[in-house]
């Protein structure tokens, strides 16, 4: 069985995978996430394996308590994946990009698959039927939007990311920002879609990350979308790199 992590900039997932199904998924605070690994090996004597994924540095005693327990891949950039990556500079691609086109390669075979991670940032990225990774796009997310507005305007609030309104007048400042946001990234999401549609008709999408319930129901376009993707594709090099 195998255990993986994503630390994102704003909750840890956690998931429990044997060979590829998923058993357990459920995400934790940077604080909590120490007590939710021992709960889980805990509660799944058979863990043999594990592996993190984090947009930053890996709290130390997450990794101590991991080796000591469980065979701990480390997940690199030199780390064997499943597709060809025809990036320039594979170096400065981050690793939870990467997953992501691991999960496309072991899901979409013989596919031309875009993955779109609605995340801290939007990320676009392209994986062809012959199995290679070519590059993407990165954008601003939706929280990040709306603290751009307030950190650089003097009046216009800091407001949530919630969305409750289709319409696209907005009878408010806050409902104009909402509406601004939130259209502004459906209109983007849909306009990289029909970029991609224009050269490969056959294109797969697949919409995921923390925001992707939020802004799926408002996509034009046919999407698939899901919330484990990402841990589909840890697990997915896990299995590549364990011994």
């Amino acid at each position: 069985m195998n255990l993986v992590i994503d630390i994102g900039n704003t909750l840890v997932k956690l998931a429990i995978f044997d060979q590829d199904q998923l058993l357990e998924n459920t995400s934790s605070s940077s604080e909590n996430v120490l007590k939710h690994v021992n709960d889980l090996i805990e509660a799944y004597p058979k863990l043999s394996n594990g592996i993190i994924s984090s947009t930053a540095q890996a709290p130390e005693d997450l990794k101590n308590k991991l080796t000591s327990q469980l065979n701990l891949v480390d997940f690199t950039h030199q780390s064997k994946v499943n597709f060809k990556n025809n990036y320039t500079t594979p170096e400065t691609l981050g690793l939870d990009r990467i997953a992501l086109m691991a999960a496309a390669s072991e899901i979409y075979p013989n596919a031309d698959v875009l993955v779109i991670d609605a995340g801290t940032c939007i990320t676009y990225d392209f994986l062809d039927k012959k199995n290679t990774y070519q590059g993407g796009a990165i954008s601003p997310g939706l929280l990040m939007r709306f603290k751009a507005m307030h950190t650089f305007t003097e009046k216009l609030p800091l407001i949530t990311k919630s969305w409750q309104n289709t319409c696209f007048i907005g009878k408010s400042t806050h409902e104009a920002m909402q509406i601004g946001v939130f259209k502004s990234v459906c209109y983007e999401i849909d306009g990289y879609i029909e970029d991609y549609l224009a050269d490969y008709e056959d294109l797969t999408v697949v919409l995921t990350g923390g925001d992707y319930y939020l802004l799926s129901a408002s996509i034009k376009n046919s999407i698939f979308a899901t919330s484990n993707f990402l841990l589909k594709g840890l697990n997915k090099i896990l299995q590549l790199n364990s011994n």
